[in-house]
């Protein structure tokens, strides 16, 4: 059966500080990548919405996806669990909520195997989007990480 393999990235220069996501997808003969700076935001930011903003992109379900992170934070939090007990407790003392949040509506439209592999390491796909995410990050065309400013200024009126 063929399978969906999403390989993901995120950085940050500095935390909190400039950052960016890189990804790389293939099915089959397929290859998309994506990538996507914002003026300010933190590493682990950008490394699940690298994961969230992979599986955005996917149009079925019919396929299962292997996805392939150097962010322990990530890929341990699904494949030990830990993020649905955090749900189940209301995220109490969590951060990255409003991520996590999307991720698990994501979650529940796919059958998702995480793999962890080590970064830097020389791994073709992971070092492209190492490349995807610090050029995303050095870019002049940032966008607002809007939840995480808003978190970082106080500011909770405009969290969603």
């Amino acid at each position: 059966m063929s399978v969906i393999r999403i390989y993901t990235d995120g950085a940050a220069k500095g935390n909190p500080g400039p950052g960016g996501f890189g990804v790389v997808m293939k099915f089959k003969d397929q290859l998309k990548e994506f990538s996507q700076g914002f003026r300010m935001t933190t590493n682990n930011r950008m490394e699940l919405l690298a994961v969230i903003h992979a599986l955005e992109q996917l149009k079925s379900s019919k396929y299962p996806v292997e996805l392939y992170s150097d962010s322990k934070y990530v890929v341990d939090s699904v494949a030990k669990g830990w993020v649905f007990g955090w749900k189940t407790k209301g995220f109490k003392g969590k951060k990255n909520v409003d991520l996590w949040m999307r991720y698990l509506e994501l979650h529940a439209k796919y059958q998702i195997t995480f793999y962890w592999i080590k970064g830097h390491n020389g791994h073709p796909e992971n070092e492209r989007c190492d490349q995807l995410a610090v050029t995303a990050a050095e870019s002049k065309e940032l966008l607002i990480d809007v939840h995480f400013e808003n978190e970082q200024s106080g500011n909770e009126l405009f969290t969603n």
